[in-house]
């Protein structure tokens, strides 16, 4: 059994400080696997279940068994070494207000 602190080095927090939401869909880059620098088997299992397909932080923690705490540190990793892409949600003061939208789309009716 490893302890959790050995798997991220004793940090607590990845470089990239909020980079990784919950909802953030995280993919590997899709490069040889002997190309790949060494890495720990926390960080090989999570690129394994992201080269198919986009995941989630939050599924990436359920599949590895892992805290979130912990996934996003090794992601953190992982995004430095640019083997992996992160796709973040759009922040709710960017979205277009649903008033507006409806005034457009009212607006097209009328015409």
């Amino acid at each position: 059994m490893v302890r959790l602190f050995s798997m991220t080095r004793g940090r607590t927090r990845p470089v990239e400080e909020g980079m990784f939401d919950l909802i953030s869909l995280v993919t590997a880059v899709h490069r040889d696997e002997s190309e790949e620098p060494d890495l720990d088997l926390e960080h090989r299992s999570i690129l394994r279940l992201c080269r198919h397909e986009p995941l989630s932080v939050a599924e990436l923690g359920s599949f590895t068994d892992l805290p979130v705490s912990v996934v996003r540190v090794l992601l953190g990793d992982l995004l430095h070494a640019e083997l992996i892409a992160v796709t973040r949600p759009v922040p709710l003061a960017q979205l277009p207000d649903e008033r507006l939208l409806r005034d457009v789309i009212n607006g097209l009716r009328a015409l």
